[in-house]
């Protein structure tokens, strides 16, 4: 028996990475699932690996109509919908000074605006079912400052706190909403050339599991929220970060 047996989920940024990484997880679990994203083709071939329990769409996550579609293609195709995944999301660095409004927003746009979006489109369908689970994806970008990626760091803050504010909404319908917070995750968001000068060897090492995480490893977690096994959580958030967050080690210091 799958932990997501007679569930049908949503999932925005299917396409690859982490999104992907979930859609696998949740149909090898007995979920049926409709994947989202932009990059259509890549969408659909992920879609058809996983045989008749997916199905893929072209889900730009700042429309009201591509959520409003996204929303009847569960319905139509598979009856009910009890799961959304706000996973889609984008980065542009740079420092303060040369981040342009049009970069800003577009992260925004697509990080903030787009999980707003997502939350408000399955409401009434999850109303229907009787309740659902919804997974928000914020960062650990959004519980502490993190410079040259300020819209980055702006969008995921936000995205903790919608997450509690619809918790609050949206308990009385059965409707669950937690949000979870990755650390650095080996998806094709690190490996842009933006990221080209950074050390990221470095940056991993000096965590207490030093290395970068995988996008399986996300996938368990939102998994567990996605499930009934997580019933009694919501307006909570779920740190996966390799213990980035812990805290500083204290140089010279010899704790053996």
């Amino acid at each position: 028996m799958g932990r997501l047996d007679g569930k049908v989920a949503l999932i925005s940024g299917a396409a690859r990475g982490q999104g992907e990484a979930e859609a696998r997880r949740f149909v090898a679990e007995g979920a049926r699932v409709v994947l989202g994203d932009v990059l259509e083709a890549e969408c659909r071939t992920v879609a058809e690996l996983l045989g008749d329990g997916a199905r893929a769409i072209r889900l730009d996550v700042t429309r009201e109509e591509d959520w409003s579609r996204a929303v009847e293609t569960a319905l139509d195709t598979f009856g009910r919908l009890d799961v959304l995944v706000n996973n889609a999301g984008i980065v542009r660095t740079g420092a303060i000074e040369s981040t342009s409004l049009e970069d800003y927003r577009a992260v925004v746009d697509v990080n903030q605006i787009g999980t707003f979006l997502g939350i408000r489109a399955v409401v009434p369908a999850m109303r229907e079912a009787g309740g659902g689970s919804i997974v928000n994806i914020s960062s650990n970008a959004g519980m502490e400052g993190v410079q040259g990626v300020i819209g980055y760091v702006a969008s995921k803050w936000a995205i903790r706190g919608m997450t509690k504010t619809a918790a609050l909404e949206l308990g009385r319908f059965g409707i669950r909403v937690n949000v979870v917070c990755p650390g650095g995750v080996a998806t094709p968001m690190i490996g842009a050339s933006d990221f080209d000068s950074i050390d990221q060897d470095a940056v991993w090492s000096s965590q207490p599991i030093s290395r970068v995480g995988q996008p399986d490893e996300i996938a368990s977690l939102v998994l567990f929220l996605a499930s009934d096994e997580s019933s009694y959580s919501t307006g909570a958030e779920f740190v996966a970060d390799g213990g980035g967050l812990a805290g500083s080690t204290a140089r010279g210091v010899d704790t053996n």
